[in-house]
């Protein structure tokens, strides 16, 4: 008898706390112990590459690309290790991960319908109407165009 494939749940992280929050919800709502894991796990990690952060006009001497694209992978080797470091914390060992050059809100997407996945969680970072208006909100545009169920997780409030 064939073995049955089990849901893929995404979990985009990148460097902020509110990703790594999200993994860590997702952790502990999802993969609560070793004989109850449904899920395949998937950590995605978009980032940028070296011309978006020079602009369209892609200024900059070769030397310096060099340098900021060695920047962004070892950023991405950081934020990658610092996933797997917390699945291995909650006894999550069979997890896949993927960096992938591009837009988030894209990448995201993309990566949904490549592996068919059932869900995607992600953090909020909290940005107010007029910063999420300027900036764009990947959570936004994902809960929109995603063909699956996105769950963003919220960092809670601290007590006061």
């Amino acid at each position: 008898m064939a073995e049955t494939q089990k849901p893929v749940i995404l979990v985009a992280v990148d460097e902020s706390e509110h990703s790594f929050h999200a993994l860590k919800w997702a952790l502990d709502h999802f993969f609560v112990s070793k004989e109850t894991h449904k899920f395949k796990l998937i950590i995605v990690h978009a980032v940028g590459s070296p011309a978006s952060y020079l602009g369209i006009a892609e200024v900059g001497s070769s030397e310096f690309v060099k340098a900021l694209d060695s920047d962004l992978r070892k950023s991405a080797a950081i934020t990658i290790q610092k996933a797997k470091d917390i699945c291995s914390s909650k006894s999550v060992d069979d997890v896949s991960t993927e960096v992938i050059q591009g837009d988030p809100r894209n990448v995201l997407c993309e990566a949904i319908d490549k592996h068919h996945a059932s869900i995607l969680v992600m953090g909020s970072h909290g940005y107010g109407a007029v910063k999420r208006a300027v900036l764009g909100s990947v959570s936004d545009y994902c809960a929109h165009h995603g063909h699956c169920n996105v769950i963003i997780i919220k960092n809670p409030k601290l007590q006061h």
